[in-house]
């Protein structure tokens, strides 16, 4: 009921014993707080909070639009619905070093469990479109460096992605990536990988976990758990495909209400009375008022 009942700190130790089980962690991206606790309800490791959803769902493109706060307090709001740790997309830090710095402890205290920076420009782009530019590695390194000193739990996590493959291949993502650890990232999100070979490469070039975005529509497949688990990939996350589903099925019944005069013919495909009280855990809440639920709930049909 509320909130969850997991305390950040205890959040970020769970994170870290994780990704240390030698046990692929899939983390699905929520798209609001209800759809955390959906991802928990599913048994997933962990929450994704993505960046570009976070820019999206404020009707805005994902270039680095979006403020600091903006990003805290939605995440916030998501990480504070599931006992399950949550990870946030940080884009560049929203600044230079000394923003970097309190990027992280803004999202400290807003309950995650740890986020990552990259090494883009500003404006930014979707780490899967063409175009991209990185900055050099000193700009880089100056970005982890910074987050890895201000946060205050040790257990928060600091990842670093690059999206130099892209830009100038492999090698250099491999070479980047060994600067990035050395830097202080605890862990490794290369982006824009295109096959699992390029994934293994990374996790030979670090001894720290590695991500992988499976992101539908981009330069990568969308290889299976068990394939990434294959070449040491630690932790994968699906970021905008949740948004993507559910944005999908409201655009098919707008479309029906519009062409049927009735939202009828989609009843089927939509979350029921019953199972929506579920999930925001409505009759718990009887125990504080017997006058908030004292109703009996619509059946599933």
């Amino acid at each position: 009921m509320l909130y969850s009942a997991t305390t950040p700190e205890q959040k970020r130790r769970t994170l870290r014993e994780s990704l240390s089980s030698g046990e692929l962690q899939q983390f699905p991206g929520a798209f609001n707080p209800l759809s955390a606790r959906l991802i928990q309800e599913k048994g997933f490791d962990g929450v994704y909070i993505s960046g570009a959803v976070l820019a999206n769902d404020l009707g805005l493109p994902d270039i680095g639009l979006t403020t600091l706060t903006e990003v805290a307090t939605r995440a916030g709001q998501i990480a504070r619905m599931t006992d399950l740790p949550a990870l946030v997309d940080a884009d560049t830090g929203f600044g230079e070093p000394m923003n970097v710095a309190r990027t992280v402890q803004e999202l400290e205290n807003a309950g995650l469990a740890g986020c990552h920076i990259e090494d883009q420009f500003n404006p930014k782009r979707c780490g899967h479109l063409d175009g991209k530019n990185v900055v050099d590695l000193e700009t880089a390194s100056k970005r982890i460096r910074a987050a890895a000193d201000a946060r205050r739990d040790p257990n928060f996590l600091i990842m670093a992605r690059t999206d130099i493959r892209a830009v100038d291949g492999l090698a250099a993502a491999q070479d980047r990536a060994r600067a990035l650890v050395d830097a202080g990232a605890d862990a490794i999100f290369p982006e824009a990988m295109r096959t699992l070979e390029e994934f293994a490469a990374i996790r030979e070039s670090v001894d720290v976990p590695v991500l992988a975005n499976m992101t539908e529509f981009g330069k990568s497949d969308l290889f299976t758990a068990e394939a990434l688990s294959s070449v040491g990939v630690n932790m994968v996350i699906y970021p905008v495909t949740l948004l993507r589903s559910a944005m999908g099925a409201a655009e098919r019944t707008l479309d029906a209400i519009k062409a049927e005069g009735t939202q009828q013919s989609q009843v089927p495909n939509m979350l029921t009375r019953a199972r929506l009280y579920e999930l925001v855990d409505y009759e718990a809440y009887n125990q504080f008022d017997t006058s908030v639920f004292n109703f009996q709930v619509p059946g599933q049909h």
